[in-house]
């Protein structure tokens, strides 16, 4: 079967409160993250670019099908925050990147049949504990 993947997540700042804080997290979104999914098999690397948005959304969409890679293949990685007060990396740690997981197949309309994956929440910090 072949279709397109969608891949979407979260980026916070962890125990600041920015606008949009969700108390629940106690993490604010960061918005304009470039987030990167990259998928490497022996046959070649996909790789695309995203941003998040003012909640902290993304959402990264193959173009083409993506039949040769398996979630297995794919990590997604922010390779930073934009906020100055908010860049050591808490989840995942060392930009080692996080796995995907299938959340399910959705139609689209202009590409056919979708799998969706999430790639979970990417959580930094502040430089200095406590001082955002």
């Amino acid at each position: 079967m072949n279709f397109t993947i969608g891949v979407e997540g979260y980026v916070w700042c962890k125990g600041c409160r920015y606008a949009g804080y969700n108390e629940s997290k106690d993490a604010s979104p960061i918005q304009n993250a470039a987030v990167l999914l990259r998928c490497t098999r022996e046959n070649g690397t996909l790789s695309l670019w995203g941003i998040s948005d003012a909640s902290g959304y993304f959402k990264i969409q193959t173009a083409k099908l993506v039949a040769p890679f398996t979630s297995r293949d794919c990590k997604v990685y922010v390779l930073g925050s934009p906020v100055r007060a908010c860049r050591v990396d808490v989840s995942p740690r060392w930009n080692k990147g996080a796995p995907i997981k299938l959340r399910k197949f959705v139609a689209v309309s202009d590409v056919g049949l979708q799998a969706l994956y999430k790639a979970g929440d990417f959580v930094f910090g502040p430089n200095t504990p406590g001082k955002c």
